[in-house]
């Protein structure tokens, strides 16, 4: 029997054909300003056409901000116009035509905005020149040195949740069969979430129902706007290792069980990210647990991510029915042809590797 991560995978109308999927990565090498601020660049293409002709099944492009004080850094990916909306199709279209399924993350980077990138040093890009003041469901910083973000008005809110909707369209019309809302790792959304980042009193903060509604509107303003036989995906933080302080495992399972009803496919189940005295546990498969206890409980689909490296290890997590596929993070940008390699450990086969290089295969 052929082995479980290479066996393909149906959401909806859509077939992927292994579990190999690869996580959105930040790659912080977009325009930072001017016309072509957000618009991926030929580093993107390559990127992402070199893992597509390395075997993945399914590829999430990197987060993609949906307004421009939305970035991570002023070097990110955006979907708010159409100059980037043409350069994104020119990836999805690559990816489809070598057996890869196109999908993109869409999100809003919140207090966590307007940062450098990762290998210039951490911390804020302060205002004036390419930085910007942040927002945030409250006025708490992320962490020392980081500025005092702006609490969004309802009025505001409404206003991103409209951005969602329609970064999810352009996504829709370059091409990308997923659509996944990022609301893990502290950025806006998982702001929200989180009891740690939201000290709202109003009927965004508070409660479990009113913390999590900013999340399951966007996911309603995506879903009408997505084609009704292509899956939407949600990016979680399981928990923001802060105990009871923070959003836990517990309230992800509760969540998830909402996220189905309103039309979510898969649960991309992550951790961590949102600041605070967090002591993470970090080792091989340490998100796992997270991922399988969502599935156990709710039925809901889910991809399972952290320190996946090994072919042996994430055909284990498939066959043993603790998620139904993997994301890899790193192992991809260390090896970009890891599927075809897994398939080759495992005795198994992937999709046609394009010719010019089936050959050597």
């Amino acid at each position: 029997m052929s082995a479980a991560l290479f066996q393909p995978y149906t959401l909806r109308s859509l077939t992927v054909p292994n579990r190999v999927w690869m996580a959105p990565m930040c790659q912080y090498s977009a325009d930072e300003t001017g016309p072509n601020a957000g618009v991926a660049t030929d580093w993107h293409f390559a990127h992402y056409a070199s893992r597509a002709t390395g075997g993945t099944g399914l590829i999430l492009v990197e987060a993609t901000a949906v307004s421009p004080e939305g970035r991570i850094s002023p070097a990110d990916l955006g979907l708010w116009n159409d100059t980037q909306t043409e350069a994104l199709r020119r990836i999805a279209a690559f990816l489809k035509d070598h057996g890869t399924v196109p999908g993109i993350q869409i999100g809003h980077a919140g207090r966590k905005a307007s940062t450098k990138r990762p290998w210039e040093g951490r911390g804020p890009v302060p205002e004036g020149g390419t930085g910007w003041q942040p927002v945030a469901p409250s006025p708490v910083e992320f962490a020392d040195g980081y500025p005092v973000p702006t609490e969004l008005t309802v009025e505001k809110i409404q206003e991103i949740t409209g951005q969602f909707a329609d970064a999810a369209r352009r996504a829709r019309d370059a091409g990308f069969q997923v659509v996944e809302v990022h609301g893990a790792h502290g950025y806006l959304v998982g702001e929200f979430l989180s009891p740690h980042s939201n000290r709202r009193t109003d009927a965004y903060g508070g409660s479990f129902e009113n913390r999590t509604r900013l999340a399951l509107e966007i996911v309603d303003a995506v879903r009408a706007v997505w084609p009704e036989e292509l899956p939407v995906f949600f990016r979680i933080s399981a928990t923001d290792w802060l105990d009871e302080q923070g959003w836990t495992a517990d309230e992800t399972v509760r969540f998830a069980a909402l996220l189905r009803e309103h039309g979510v496919d898969l649960l991309d189940v992550s951790s961590g990210g949102n600041g605070g005295p967090a002591e993470i546990p970090v080792g091989p498969g340490y998100q796992v647990p997270f991922a399988a206890r969502v599935k156990a409980e709710t039925g809901l689909p889910v991809a399972a991510v952290g320190l996946i490296t090994e072919s042996g290890q994430a055909e284990k997590i498939v066959a043993n029915g603790e998620a139904d596929v993997v994301l890899l993070g790193r192992e991809l940008l260390r090896d970009a042809s890891w599927a075809r390699r897994a398939a080759r450990d495992l005795g198994a086969e992937t999709h046609a590797a394009p010719p010019q290089y089936a050959w050597a295969i």
